[in-house]
């Protein structure tokens, strides 16, 4: 084995690039059930099925859905995505990140089963439950999986994808309900929930065409499975020296993590350290709670009776115009990760957040039900979504793909990602509540909470999150271990953990 930090990665070829690059479409399923009951919850056949009769002046329908019914249809989903996530990692370690992630799908098709037969708020609620352990099994596991098999040069770019294929998954889901909002049958909430058993087909159809991640197959002690594996992903042939340094690297870190630490949950919550598990796994929870106090879902979840609620006219169409902006700048994100770095990107993300959040409270609460505080609230509300699509949206995945060693990667990350959907369900429970003319009716204040919020995404970006670009899986974990996070970004690799751990052992050979 070389020492050569230049050899510890294969050459790809573009076949490679595309098979590490489908597993974001994952996200597909993410995005669009969570998108799909922003449009269901506005729309009359549905309020008129699952609601209850109100004034005309309080709901042109007719008709509306409670408060704390409306809170929970749409926050349930994280309650099950929590567990999902949870479960996720032991599942992961168990049986694969492969097979895992087909399990998933087939457990989210039968929660989309219940919510089409459903008639009832019970068993939309239970349907979404059982899709949201399916989501959160997903959410956890193709996150893991994509890092471990894409190459580091791009590793940021592919994760991103994964954040892209989330928006993706909402802007599919606002043409839908654009499309069957006016229809006064079933059909016109069926629909959009019945698509996503295509999605749940495409991911599980292609997972099973993809190779499982070679780092599971080091981790399980099989050799010659992880080789055939990165000579599938690499595009090079099986004994290439490429794939044999490749692989001589993730097997030296993996032993010399297993010197320091091991497997269970109780070491995930060891070491506060430089090369401490807890304080990686306190980055990861951390991370995904300030991504959702963001506040980029009250407009996802809640966007489109938002602007109804504001006066704004054509709020169904507003809502696809948001989803479109997201997708459309998400992709700048590919660029961005991998030229300025990831803390970078949550650093100036959360600061362009904070100022059109506050703009947007400043003017709707000065000049509230006005066409100028409206229309600042659909350009400002436009260019937050641009701030999250290109920094906190992607690179919060990107990261906790990356922190953990091998030992507790499928633990750390699932307790990252069920950290999401707790603030999630947090989040999208009590904002109806904050919001509602009945309620809080707090209306354009709401976006100084979220403001505030952004503040502190920033602090903790700065202070406690570190760059992780252009760095292996492995050198990841020499960098924490070595710098802090306002260095990190100057650290660079100095020698591979294959000739660390040789020297190791011909020091204690001399010594015998």
């Amino acid at each position: 084995m070389s020492g050569d930090i230049n050899r510890i990665e294969s050459p790809i070829t573009v076949r490679g690039y595309m098979l590490c690059g489908f597993a974001a479409f994952g996200g597909i399923l993410f995005g669009y059930d969570s998108g799909y009951i922003n449009g269901v919850l506005g729309m009359d056949f549905f309020k008129k099925e699952f609601g209850h009769e109100v004034a005309r002046n309080v709901d042109a329908s007719g008709y509306n859905i409670h408060t704390w019914e409306k809170s929970l249809i749409t926050s349930i989903l994280s309650a099950g995505t929590f567990f999902g996530a949870l479960f996720g990692g032991n599942l992961a370690d168990w049986i694969g990140r492969r097979l895992s992630i087909i399990i998933a799908c087939a457990i989210f098709a039968c929660g989309v089963a219940l919510q089409v037969a459903s008639a009832t708020v019970g068993l939309l609620v239970g349907g979404r439950i059982v899709a949201g352990f399916g989501v959160g099994l997903v959410s956890a596991i193709v996150i893991m999986y994509m890092s471990e098999i894409a190459p580091k040069a791009i590793r940021g770019a592919i994760v991103a994808g994964y954040q892209w294929a989330i928006t993706l998954g909402l802007l599919l889901a606002a043409c839908v309900n654009q499309g069957t909002h006016k229809w006064d049958t079933h059909a016109s909430y069926r629909v959009p929930i019945s698509i996503q058993f295509v999605w749940a087909f495409i991911l599980a159809t292609g997972l099973f065409l993809l190779p499982e991640s070679p780092r599971w197959f080091i981790k399980q002690g099989r050799h010659e499975d992880a080789m055939a594996a990165l000579s599938v992903l690499r595009g090079q042939p099986v004994g290439s020296d490429y794939l044999k340094d490749e692989l001589a690297e993730i097997q030296a870190n993996y032993d010399y993590e297993l010197t320091i630490t091991q497997a269970g949950w109780a070491d995930c919550f060891k070491g506060m350290g430089p090369s401490g598990n807890f304080r990686r796994v306190l980055i990861g929870v951390l991370l995904q709670m300030f991504q959702q106090l963001t506040g980029i879902n009250f407009i996802f979840y809640y966007g489109t009776t938002f602007f109804q609620q504001s006066g704004v006219q054509n709020a169904f169409l507003i809502s696809l115009i948001t989803n479109l902006v997201n997708v459309l700048t998400t992709p700048v994100a590919f660029y961005g990760v991998e030229k300025f770095g990831r803390r970078k990107l949550l650093i100036w993300g959360a600061i362009v957040m904070l100022v059109c959040e506050f703009i947007v409270g400043s003017v709707g609460t000065a000049l509230p039900g006005s066409k100028a505080a409206n229309t600042c609230l659909v350009v400002f509300v436009c260019l937050y979504i641009f701030g999250f699509a290109t920094t906190w949206g992607p690179s919060a995945w990107i990261i906790i793909g990356e922190i953990y060693p091998l030992t507790i990667r499928a633990k750390g990350v699932a307790l990252a990602t069920a950290s999401n959907w707790l603030w999630n369900f947090v989040l999208g429970y009590v904002t109806p509540y904050m919001v509602d003319a009945d309620q809080g009716n707090l209306r354009s204040k709401v976006f100084f909470v979220w403001g505030s919020t952004c503040v502190f995404c920033c602090l903790f970006a700065y202070f406690f999150v570190p760059e992780t670009k252009g760095l292996s899986l492995e050198q990841v974990d020499r960098m924490m271990e070595e710098s802090t996070p306002r260095t990190s970004s100057k650290w660079v690799p100095h020698e591979t953990f294959a000739s660390r751990m040789e020297k190791v052992e011909k020091h204690e050979t001399d010594h015998v």
